[in-house]
């Protein structure tokens, strides 16, 4: 596979005149499907889409302040998900050296297009629910991002982050807050884009309905439809493989120990079972239920959700 052609850059580091075939990130708050979805479009014989990177607004940084190859390498490999990518660091080293000083979406696109030639893939895309917070930077960067938000009910988020936390968990009035504010950010900045770049599909449609919603997903990224993607379960358990190992603490986050990830995930080595959703009516106390409904009732209903009267 060819290298794609180096991109023209403004002053700002904002890129210009690009003809690309779009690339699209997976955002939401955790426990809220992107992994499903990870694993459909990874199915995909045309895309590849590795574990959650979490460096790409780090690496935009580094390539913005012209550190050179070693601060955007460093950007990358001190992440605590670098092992997961299975990529050697001297190639990525060498495809950064080619990258014009400056040059941001020259430097994101090395280590994605590593990834995708690794998978025998000819087009690449992300996975990684915290850039909900990051459209704006790296759609800015990358003319060729397209977002896809999904969202699933708050109520059932709430409840998933409980049960898999490895640290306490807030009350539920927080929870619904933090659920709220980030759907809204994430809105506030995919608005500030220019063109139809983001869009929204709901957990529980993807469940219910796999392929109508990765229908018109495929399509927001020009991307032909393929069967493969309704039969993710049959190869997810190998593509869960690369997060065998463990990830050490960092910050708020605890360390996750070796398996942890895999466990966490294993539901998507099984088909969508929609008898999983709206956990809340049965297992959500009916003083959450009112605390978390009180704060984020209004855009539950908005979203399609149904809220206790």
């Amino acid at each position: 596979m060819t290298h794609s052609p180096l991109s023209r850059i403004r002053r700002d580091g904002d890129v210009l005149d690009e003809a690309r075939p779009p690339a699209p990130f997976v955002v939401g708050l955790t426990r809220s499907g992107t992994t499903l979805l990870r694993m459909m479009l990874d199915a995909h014989p045309l895309l590849a889409v590795p574990p959650e990177t979490h460096f790409v607004p780090d690496l935009i940084k580094a390539a913005r302040a012209e550190q050179g190859t070693d601060g955007m390498l460093a950007a990358m490999t001190s992440n605590r998900t670098w092992e997961d990518f299975g990529i050697d660091e001297a190639e990525i080293r060498g495809r950064l050296d080619a990258v014009p000083a400056g040059d941001a979406a020259g430097a994101v696109r090395a280590f994605f297009e590593a990834y995708a030639e690794k998978q025998g893939k000819p087009r690449w895309g992300d996975k990684t629910p915290a850039y909900m917070l990051s459209v704006q930077r790296i759609g800015r960067t990358l003319p060729e991002s397209r977002f896809i938000h999904l969202i699933r009910d708050g109520r059932d988020v709430a409840l998933s982050q409980t049960a898999r936390a490895l640290n306490e968990q807030p009350p539920a009035a927080e929870q619904a807050a933090r659920w709220v504010k980030r759907i809204r950010k994430s809105r506030e900045q995919a608005a500030a884009l220019k063109g139809a770049r983001y869009v929204e599909a709901r957990y529980e449609d993807l469940v219910r309905d796999p392929e109508a919603t990765l229908r018109r997903i495929c399509e927001f990224v020009d991307l032909p439809w393929d069967e493969a993607m309704l039969s993710y379960h049959e190869r997810a358990a190998k593509r869960l493989t690369e997060m065998a190992g463990t990830l050490r603490a960092e910050g708020t986050h605890a360390e996750q120990e070796a398996g942890y990830r895999i466990a966490n995930h294993a539901p998507t080595t099984k088909p969508p079972d929609p008898a999983k959703l709206d956990k809340w009516r049965r297992e959500m106390s009916a003083g959450d239920l009112t605390a978390y409904d009180a704060v984020a009732g209004e855009l539950l209903a908005e979203l399609g959700y149904e809220v206790p009267a």
